[in-house]
């Protein structure tokens, strides 16, 4: 084995050995990202916790997988997200939409919720219905196309536009009301 050439790199090894505190390390610099990742995707706080926790505990015992440390975060992620799409297909109830019974919103030149602040649209996102959730998240936020969500989720490539459609929808619904309400 040939010396680590960063501390990351170091501690991932030591991690993977089985080191608690370099486990520990690596939980305290990612733990709040991949919360964020966990909140939005399941829009429940305690769920959240609970998949987070599970997702650390696969990619501790994966960490010997790992042939690049510097692909950590990334690696990681990517177990976030599929342990968040693990645990909504076992509680989610996917229903069919169809274009034709459904007002869609038409595709805009820029992404309207780009202009509000993040922790509005955050809140906002923690409040959508599941499916809607899932699919806006794995889109918008994750940069998955709508044929990797429908493989993902096992769902059709038009459940998941229309999924995204609504959940923009909503989103604006509901952001505006906030902004003439609370100003």
């Amino acid at each position: 084995m040939t010396a680590p050439t960063n501390i990351q790199t170091a501690v991932i090894q030591r991690a993977a050995r089985g080191d608690a505190d370099a486990q520990t390390w690596l939980y305290q610099q990612y733990s709040k990202a991949m919360f964020n990742i966990c909140t939005r995707m399941t829009g429940n706080i305690p769920h959240a916790e609970d998949l987070l926790h599970d997702a650390f505990i696969i990619a501790f015992k994966s960490l010997d997988s790992l042939k690049q440390p510097e692909a950590f975060a990334g690696w990681l992620k990517r177990i976030v997200v599929n342990t968040c799409i693990n645990h909504c297909k076992k509680h989610l109830q996917w229903h069919e939409w169809h274009e034709e019974q459904h007002e869609l919103i038409p595709d805009e030149p820029t992404e309207w919720w780009t202009t509000i602040s993040l922790s509005t649209v955050h809140k906002e996102i923690k409040n959508l219905p599941d499916g809607c959730r899932q699919v806006f998240v794995l889109y918008a936020m994750e940069d998955n196309s709508h044929k990797e969500i429908a493989a993902q989720l096992g769902i059709t490539e038009s459940t998941s536009k229309s999924q995204y459609h609504r959940a923009k929808k909503l989103l604006r619904e509901r952001i505006t009301t906030q902004i003439v309400t609370n100003g």
